[in-house]
């Protein structure tokens, strides 16, 4: 356990547990996570932070695709493809990012995540998908899914990062035709394995303070519990108002690091 203060400790328990709940209604806890551990552990390497973050964020991802399983169906086969797409897209996207400019991509993803917000708005219906066309996703659609989804958010989740649990549902929502619950539930099964690739590469550095994540885990798994089980008690309308926020949260994050940082 590093060096830390009980108020620090609190305050960190209290941002994972928030962080677990945002994740499991429809992704980005992160965005609030990952700035608290660089706050509370200032001095720590950015490797152990990320490593950390990882080692706390697989426990509650794990515990809210587990609660989604047990209380709705979902595409698992399919999710777990879509993962395995996604962690090589991040690999390779991991070996390009050396060489982009954050500076360059966040206006970019600002517009896509604006434009995102405008057709939530003005589509209410978008992510309530009756469950007779839930049935009539073809094969074509599900290797879009997999190729698309997996394949190019996962480049973008190791390209970059921000908010790819949100685009992980919209675009899961609008591939394969699921309603927003189900799609964040199939969203934590592409995460669970996202997550395992990317923390058994930091962990193969030594690069996770496993006694803090350890802690800092009970409270992500409460947290995202707690959020799974109350997307699937209030439903789809519920889960797009978090996700409007959600995407207006991630804007001004992305235009405070562009403008302001």
């Amino acid at each position: 356990m590093p060096d830390i203060s009980l108020t620090t400790l609190f305050l960190l328990a209290v941002a994972a547990a928030a962080a677990g709940w945002i994740d499991a209604v429809v992704g980005g806890g992160g965005l609030l996570f990952l700035p608290a551990l660089l706050l509370g552990l200032p001095q720590a390497p950015a490797a152990q932070v990320l490593g950390t973050n990882k080692a706390v964020a697989i426990v509650g991802t794990t515990g809210a695709a587990v609660t989604y399983l047990r209380a709705t169906p979902v595409p698992v086969r399919t999710a777990v493809r879509i993962g395995l797409a996604a962690l090589a897209g991040s690999m390779a996207g991991a070996f390009f990012a050396a060489g982009i400019s954050s500076a360059v991509l966040r206006p970019v993803i600002m517009v896509v995540l604006l434009a995102v917000a405008a057709f939530v708005l003005l589509r209410p219906r978008f992510g309530t998908v009756p469950e007779e066309r839930r049935r009539e996703v073809t094969r074509a659609r599900t290797v879009a899914a997999i190729v698309l989804v997996g394949g190019g958010i996962g480049f973008y989740d190791g390209l970059f990062g921000p908010g790819t649990g949100t685009f992980l549902v919209l675009a899961l929502t609008a591939v394969l035709q699921l309603d927003l619950v189900t799609a964040s539930a199939t969203a934590k099964i592409v995460n669970v394995c996202t997550n395992a690739g990317a923390l058994a590469m930091f962990a193969w550095q030594g690069a996770v303070l496993w006694q803090l994540a350890l802690v800092l885990a009970v409270f992500n798994l409460l947290g995202a519990m707690a959020g799974a089980r109350m997307a699937l008690r209030k439903g789809t309308g519920f889960v797009r108002g978090v996700l409007l926020t959600v995407v207006l949260a991630l804007v001004a994050k992305l235009a405070f690091d562009q403008w302001m940082a």
